[in-house]
């Protein structure tokens, strides 16, 4: 697993520490211990919308859903890639597969969207049936 997965995996650990916390600000707290020496990978903005986007959509175990991001390209990338692995959890396995799916087919670059997704679904962060 990447390093941003670990911190989407972090930043799931920060909120389920403080109920009131915003998954952003946790995702701020994460990142910042990932990647301390690194201010642009601290802001990189698709992998941490691809997070927001998780809880926006309420799959995230622990976080409400809300509006927790603008982005309507990552957490649609996101979104297409979860139905794909609640059909087939094998795809976990394959991310350049599912980064296919998550696109459309697209020829689309992946900027660590499917990384934060898989991380969340191996360690059993993802809510099922939502």
């Amino acid at each position: 697993m990447g390093k941003y997965g670990k911190t989407a995996e972090l930043a799931v650990e920060v909120l389920s520490k403080s109920e009131s916390m915003a998954p952003r600000a946790a995702w701020n707290i994460a990142v910042a211990r990932v990647f301390p020496d690194s201010q642009s990978c601290q802001i990189k903005g698709c992998p941490r919308d691809s997070f927001l986007g998780l809880c926006a959509m309420g799959v995230v175990e622990g976080v409400p859903p809300g509006n927790y991001t603008r982005s309507v390209k990552n957490k649609g990338y996101v979104s297409r890639a979860l139905a794909a692995l609640r059909s087939n959890s094998a795809l976990s396995e394959n991310e350049d597969r599912l980064w296919n799916i998550a696109t459309n087919g697209a020829k689309t670059v992946p900027n660590h969207q499917i990384e934060v997704l898989i991380a969340l679904w191996r360690q059993g962060r993802i809510r099922n049936g939502l």
